[in-house]
């Protein structure tokens, strides 16, 4: 990626890319629900969803979206505990349509007061969604158990009773005071020329406010034995979220961890995956995964289970666990994980949408440029040692936690199967 420093402190990055027909255009602000107050908990989600709705050019939420639609462009947005994002996805002859668009969203929306209001019942919804999916609400529970009362803690998409309080106002005080140029990066990836693009990016985001932006509150975690949360709920199945803390992004056993995730769960050929979906039968969906960040780091996991056989499950998910920590990995093994993991990436980051997510995100949270050669070089580096030292320091019992939606009241029980 080249990078572009203005000076008002935005962050412009471009990607030029041969052989392909597209551009993206995409902007990450480092604020999310680890940025929020409790009593306005949510408000990073609610604003990603009011940016949609109106400009002084763009004066209806169909206006808005009308324009992309046009063209056959790719577009959407997400919020997440660290940063939120906003992307456009265009035929390459439409690019300055895209860049005026995510541009126009970003910097002038005027959050019209009723449409506020009307936002309010969508969000109410979304978190009746979550909470009736107890694959995707068992996560919610994992985040929960981890981190406690603090932003961290507090789920993404906020509470009705906090969506409910939130006032056009704070939804203003928060976007002038967050989406400042210091706080901002955008990145074009495709079939563009690099010079001109950052002329235009430049020129379309001149308008961006200037200030320092609020740092979100450091994590507090404290452990000292396995935990378990459950929530109760009739179910056909058992989902869980069985993992332990880990490793931040600045930890230098970061990708030790990421293979220690891809050995376990995260291939078809994975040893839990070939014991518990292939030997035992117990569930249809199994994976281990990451999830690491500028503070803290968690591998996790997650599987739907015959409610009767969840604590088998359970069972056979620690012990392989407790195995990677005690034996390690056999040379073979490490080298078949790394060359999955290596070829995922390559695969995965080929469109220009996800190039240029993942540089603007590593920009955005560790504020350097690396290529995907310099992870790869990073991954072959680790050693067998460093699988077994990492698994022995991450699967200790205090960083043990099980967070499961089903019908289970006995939560004593479910505990005994961590230690």
């Amino acid at each position: 990626m080249n990078k572009k420093t203005l000076k008002d402190g935005l962050r412009i990055g471009t990607i030029p890319l041969k052989n392909t027909r597209v551009a993206t255009v995409f902007v990450l602000v480092r604020t999310g629900s680890k940025h929020e107050e409790e009593n306005v908990s949510g408000i990073s989600h609610f604003l990603e969803h009011m940016l949609f709705k109106k400009t002084k050019k763009r004066p209806s939420p169909l206006k808005i979206v009308e324009d992309l639609d046009k063209v056959g462009g790719i577009y959407n947005a997400f919020t997440g505990s660290d940063y939120t994002g906003y992307y456009a996805k265009v035929d390459t002859s439409k690019l300055s349509l895209a860049i005026d668009w995510v541009a126009d969203i970003y910097l002038n929306s005027l959050l019209p007061k009723e449409e506020v209001e009307k936002e309010k019942g969508v969000i109410k919804e979304e978190i009746n969604m979550y909470y009736d999916s107890p694959m995707a609400y068992s996560q919610v529970l994992f985040q929960k158990l981890l981190y406690g009362d603090q932003p961290a803690g507090r789920d993404i998409v906020g509470t009705k009773e906090s969506v409910s309080a939130i006032t056009r106002e704070d939804l203003f005080s928060y976007m002038k005071g967050q989406y400042v140029a210091e706080n901002t990066v955008v990145v074009v990836a495709g079939n563009i020329k690099k010079k001109e693009t950052e002329s235009e990016v430049a020129r379309a985001f001149s308008g961006i406010r200037k200030g320092e932006a609020k740092r979100s509150v450091p994590v507090i975690e404290k452990q000292k034995k396995p935990e378990v949360l459950t929530f109760y709920k009739e179910t056909d199945q058992t989902h869980l979220c069985l993992g332990a803390r880990g490793f931040n992004i600045f930890h230098p056993y970061r990708y030790a961890q990421e293979l220690i995730a891809t050995i376990l769960g995260g291939m078809m050929s994975s040893r839990l995956f070939i014991k518990i979906r292939d030997e035992m039968s117990l569930a249809y969906y199994i994976r281990t995964s990451v999830e690491d960040n500028p503070d803290t780091g968690v591998i996790f996991t997650r599987a739907g289970v015959d409610n009767k056989k969840a604590k088998d499950a359970i069972s056979a998910i620690m012990k392989e666990y407790k195995k990677i920590g005690r034996e390690g990995v056999p040379p073979k093994e490490l080298k078949k994980a790394k060359e999955y993991l290596k070829g995922k990436s390559a695969i995965l980051l080929e469109p220009s949408d996800a190039l240029a997510y993942f540089h603007g995100a590593n920009e955005l949270l560790e504020n350097r440029m690396y290529e995907l050669k310099d992870v790869f070089s990073s991954i072959d580096k680790v050693t067998t040692k460093d699988i077994k030292k990492t698994a022995k320091d991450i699967f200790k019992p205090e960083n043990i936690n099980l967070a499961l939606v089903g019908p289970h009241k006995n939560k004593k029980a479910i505990q005994k199967l961590l230690s």
